[in-house]
């Protein structure tokens, strides 16, 4: 946009009205203000050498940021399209997330991790169903803190399956600083509004960034 004067009123810097106040105008009528004022030139007393030069520099300088402006937003397309598509090739794989919930995999199976920050004697993992009962107690026993995995096939003692369905995870033994657990990717969203590329799991959606590791 280019700023030229409009003769409604104003205000100078001593508080007089001037009659003069900016305003703004589009490129293509700025460019058409220039040509004409070119088209006008008295050709027996033209522009000087330098003021000409400086006006068709002028005219360069304006289309050229409109079309790196454009460009620009090519660019960014592309790069949009391009993270959709490398977020696609998650499909089907399975995300390490912090979250204090645990879904089965295409197995049955329930996996993730607690991080503690310092050693513990006697740590164990309850999973837990909506209805606040302990459907698995996982024992860990001592740790020396860090990054400790659990694991859980979602079968009983007696080797039925019981599992199938998001379970609560809670540690007891350790305070954790953080909880996580594997969630399968089950498809990728781009939304509308250009925002991030979301994972859709059993646990919720995700972006990428939220991925602590995958498999």
């Amino acid at each position: 946009m280019t700023t030229v004067p409009s003769t409604t009123g104003s205000t100078d810097t001593s508080g007089q009205a001037s009659g003069v106040k900016a305003q703004n105008i589009s490129q293509t009528d700025f460019l058409t203000l220039l040509t004409a004022q070119l088209k006008s030139q008295d050709p027996f007393n033209p522009l000087s050498n330098a003021d000409l030069v400086a006006q068709m520099a002028t005219i360069s300088n304006t289309s050229g940021i409109a079309e790196m402006n454009q460009s620009l937003a090519g660019i960014a397309q592309s790069l949009a399209s391009s993270r959709l598509g490398d977020a696609a090739s998650w499909i089907g794989r399975s995300v390490l997330v912090t979250s204090n919930l645990a879904a089965p995999d295409a197995q049955g199976q329930y996996a993730g991790q607690v991080t503690l920050a310092g050693p513990a004697t006697n740590v164990s993992v309850d999973l837990v169903d909506g209805t606040g009962n302990v459907v698995k107690t996982i024992d860990i026993g001592a740790s020396q803190g860090g990054e400790v995995p659990f694991y859980w096939n979602g079968r009983d003692d007696a080797g039925t399956y019981i599992g199938g369905q998001t379970l609560k995870v809670q540690v007891r033994g350790a305070a954790p600083t953080n909880v996580a657990t594997w969630a399968s990717v089950a498809a990728v969203q781009s939304p509308a509004d250009g925002s991030q590329t979301k994972l859709i799991t059993p646990l919720g959606s995700f972006v990428p960034a939220d991925a602590l590791k995958l498999t």
